[in-house]
């Protein structure tokens, strides 16, 4: 009697892909350093928030002071983006149900394309699903592998993968230095005529929290023939006219060939957008794989981002209360001898050093009822890490006195501790 092959090839590939399984469970099994953290107490991420984005969240039934949130302006619960939101839900339902080459294109993200070319001042602009699709779809479809990408060297994750995505050549520079900047653009001469050399920079630096040189920038790129594009997710809604950006602050607009943007923080909502001239949004839009091979942003996203420029533009007073709460902060912060670098936004870093030190810090923070974001390695250099505290136009100067009093007491208490090591 014959053997039964094919039993036995199906046998074969059973035992095969449980192998895997084993590699693949045994490999993730052996990270264990979010369980340690949990284990001590100091585990600070994916914290489960009970309301909106506000100052003032809950966590456990808990009334907290939130000074770790990207909504710069506050918008996240105003009545009217609710209101749009809840209209567009109505109309349009819940989702765009497709991608926006096929049946996901709404007139609703035509119209928000619209105002957000109107915003930046350039010719065009289309939207992504997100903003770190709008890097990732962008940078890897406008250059590619006879070209070169010339890119700060703390940039967004986001443009980092949308770099290595494009095949292109790479070089960065040191951060915010135009020496190192010229440098990298001189290793670019030598090349074919016809190749591009894109510029791409954070407008303010998500974590360090300065602006970009842009002047110099826009100075190099202009010497040297290369392309200039800026990633405004934290400088839209905070800096320029009508919060307009990098480009308006440094009234480089007509310099800048791409403004990259997000509705997540100023805007109070989820989404992407490029702007720039025709042609090149036109390619992008017929191109970029993360836009055509993902679905339209949903409807209420759309709407409540175009009432959010509506607000915006007649409520000029939002963006003055942001800065004078970001001075007032930055104020009361050295005055205490907090080490905050050189930040000159609403993005504050307070330098804590060591990791575990970092994770100690927001978690007593957190208990005594304010709420911080410790960003580590890689997002920081290691044993450089920060508390990232951040404020709204909504903040009022009472909560950020009690904010800087809490994290005094901390200090105060760290300096008394022998720190654990998670690793």
């Amino acid at each position: 009697m014959f053997p039964n092959t094919e039993s036995e090839q199906d046998l074969s590939l059973t035992f095969k892909k449980e192998n895997k399984m084993r590699q693949l469970q045994k490999r993730f099994s052996e990270y264990r350093l979010p369980q340690i953290a949990m284990q001590q107490g100091i585990y600070a991420f994916y914290h489960e928030i009970e309301t909106g984005q506000d100052t003032v969240v809950k966590i456990k039934g808990k009334n907290i002071l939130m000074f770790g949130s990207n909504s710069y302006l506050g918008l996240t619960n105003h009545p009217e983006l609710i209101k749009a939101g809840q209209e567009a839900l109505t109309k349009y339902g819940t989702g765009a149900s497709g991608s926006r080459l096929m049946n996901g294109n709404l007139d609703l993200h035509v119209k928000l394309e619209a105002k957000l070319a109107e915003l930046t001042g350039k010719p065009a602009a289309t939207i992504f699903s997100t903003g770190f699709q709008t890097n990732l779809g962008v940078i890897s479809s406008v250059v590619g592998r006879n070209d070169f990408i010339i890119a700060d060297e703390k940039n967004h994750a986001s443009i980092i993968e949308g770099t290595r995505l494009s095949f292109a050549s790479t070089y960065k520079y040191k951060h915010n230095d135009a020496e190192s900047l010229e440098k990298a653009l001189q290793r670019t001469l030598k090349q074919t005529k016809d190749r591009i050399v894109l510029i791409v920079t954070d407008g303010i630096f998500s974590m360090e929290g300065d602006i970009a040189k842009f002047d110099k920038i826009c100075a190099l790129a202009e010497k040297y023939s290369a392309s200039v594009m800026v990633d405004d997710a934290h400088a839209l809604g905070v800096i320029g006219k009508n919060g307009a950006g990098t480009a308006s602050h440094f009234n480089l607009t007509d310099k800048t060939d791409l403004i990259m943007g997000t509705f997540s923080k100023s805007l109070a909502s989820l989404g992407g957008f490029i702007a720039g001239d025709e042609d090149t949004v036109n390619y992008i839009k017929h191109n970029a794989r993360s836009l055509l091979f993902s679905a339209g942003i949903p409807p209420a996203s759309a709407a409540t981002v175009l009432k959010a420029l509506e607000i915006i533009k007649s409520e000029p007073e939002r963006i003055n209360s942001l800065w004078d709460n970001t001075n007032y902060a930055k104020k009361c912060l050295i005055q205490e001898n907090f080490n905050i670098g050189n930040s000159t936004t609403p993005i504050i870093p307070i330098f804590t050093g060591e990791d575990t030190t970092t994770f100690i810090y927001a978690s007593m923070l957190l208990d005594k009822g304010v709420y911080v974001n410790p960003v580590v390695h890689p997002a920081v250099e290691k044993n450089k890490g920060i508390l990232r505290f951040s404020l709204m136009a909504t903040h009022t100067k009472e909560q950020i006195d009690v904010a800087v009093e809490k994290l005094v007491e901390c200090r105060a208490e760290i300096e008394n501790l022998k720190i654990p090591q998670i690793a």
